[in-house]
């Protein structure tokens, strides 16, 4: 089957950018990209690319180049379905806040809806592809319902799973040159067709080698593994900091150590005031869930293990400041370099510095931020969402500034928590002269020169390292 046109459900931080990308790579192929959301597809249309709702090194290039052409942002659902042979789900399936598993089972209320929808429009056959992070055996009940929901004059819909990837920051780099591209999908003849049409798309520019097939529970499975793999490495490294403080040694040094290892490697072993993003937490919940379901108690533990170190981290770095700063920060201004969850993103998803915010905001200290990409909406938002306190309360505790000497002028500490790299070029004698005495930098990412700042007068703390 030739895919002459695809549909891609959802405008977010996953669908935009690998849309735009597969509309690059295959000028042939009509790519619209649907989103419920109007203001969504109005900043995907903006002719100021700068403007995007998702930022990325070096997305605006693509969508520049493509958009018109063949990519297109609509909120034309239904005409979009309807002209696709191929459809992506790419909406968003959070950790459930209500009802059974709640806390750990993934929400897939907006993955049934997108199905009904595509069922009701569909007058042909389709090929439905998950990209949104989904729980093992979610395919068959989306095969139920599109097989039970749809209008009932013989449509066929093969379901594959093309789970995502991604770093965020390096999004567009990952998807030009992918480690690899995994589809799963059925092992009947029709299955086998459907996962061919799609690894034609990515032939495009993916060497067919680096393209992985499976059945779809193992490709489900894997995206839910890879990411548990990768948020443990954060949360070992992240446990050995703790001791590496008590003991005197130097996390950094011992990460190079470990990481010379080739069984090891060097990657995801960067000690941190903790991981955050969409995925991390929202997986291993998702893996926890799962393994209690089938009664696998000791396989549950173990990966919610990852997550309460993930949870200790962020605390203890928030109970580090308040007692480095005489056991009171009630109305003190703590400044915080950074709130998206990590560099080259403006995505906030359980950032460390929402916790660590919010921990603070408890004691009564005045939390001021800036960030180069985050707005204050979004900010005030995160904080909104943990319920600890009123929008009002939040607003007056929490000032977001548009400028790093503005946000720490008079600040009695600096909580460095996202590693942008331009924290690492201020003129940070001009912010010390301008701050109480004495003046505190909690170093939440290890990325300042320690020796500088000492010179300067600061007192400097980093996650760790011990005194």
């Amino acid at each position: 089957m030739k895919i002459k046109n695809i549909c891609c459900i959802g405008a977010g931080y996953v669908g935009g950018p690998t849309m735009a990308v597969i509309a690059q790579k295959c000028p042939h192929i009509n790519v619209t990209v649907v989103d419920i959301n109007a203001d969504r597809i109005a900043a995907w249309n903006d002719e100021d690319v700068s403007k995007l709702p998702v930022y990325e090194p070096g997305l605006d290039a693509v969508v520049a180049e493509a958009r018109g052409r063949n990519l297109f942002f609509s909120t034309d659902v239904d005409k979009a379905i309807d002209e696709a042979e191929m459809i992506f789900m790419s909406v968003n399936t959070p950790t459930k806040t209500y009802g059974k598993g709640k806390g750990m089972a993934a929400d897939l209320k907006y993955i049934e809806l997108c199905a009904r929808q595509i069922a009701r429009v569909a007058k042909d056959d389709k090929i439905v592809v998950e990209k949104s992070t989904l729980p093992v055996r979610t395919a068959s009940a989306i095969k139920n319902i599109l097989d039970n929901t749809g209008n009932g004059n013989g449509i066929k819909f093969q379901i594959l799973s093309n789970p995502e990837f991604l770093a965020e920051g390096t999004a567009i780099a990952d998807l030009m040159n992918p480690d690899r591209v995994l589809i799963g999908g059925d092992t009947t003849p029709e299955g086998q067709e459907a996962i061919q049409a799609l690894v034609d798309v990515y032939a495009n520019w993916v060497p067919e080698e680096q393209i992985l097939t499976t059945n779809v529970w193992s490709s489900e499975l894997s995206k839910l593994t890879a990411n548990a793999f990768l948020a443990q490495r954060v949360s070992s490294i992240n446990a050995m900091s703790e001791l590496c403080e008590k003991t005197g040694a130097d996390v950094n040094e011992v990460a190079k150590a470990i990481g010379m290892d080739s069984r090891i490697g060097p990657k995801f072993l960067k000690a941190s005031v903790g991981f955050g993003g969409s995925c991390f937490q929202k997986d291993i919940l998702n893996l926890v869930y799962i393994a209690k379901t089938y009664g696998l108690d000791e396989v549950a533990d173990y990966w919610e293990q990852v997550i309460i170190m993930n949870d200790h981290q962020k605390r203890r770095f928030a109970d580090n400041i308040v007692s480095t700063l005489y056991n009171t920060v009630s109305g003190k201004k703590i400044a915080f370099l950074g709130w998206a969850f990590k560099k080259d993103t403006n995505d906030t998803r359980e950032s460390a510095a929402i916790y660590v915010a919010d921990d603070l905001l408890n004691e009564q200290a005045k939390v001021s931020v800036y960030d180069p990409k985050v707005v204050a909406e979004r900010m005030y938002a995160d904080l909104d969402y943990l319920n600890t306190r009123t929008a009002e309360e939040n607003r007056e505790g929490l000032e977001v500034c548009k400028d790093s000497y503005q946000a720490c002028e008079g600040a009695h500490a600096i909580a460095v928590l996202t590693e942008w790299d331009e924290f690492k070029t201020y003129d940070w004698k001009k912010i010390y002269d301008q701050m109480q005495k004495p003046a505190f930098v909690f170093d939440g990412r290890g990325i300042l020169d320690k020796e500088q700042l000492k010179e300067i007068g600061f007192v400097y703390y980093k996650i760790g390292e011990g005194e």
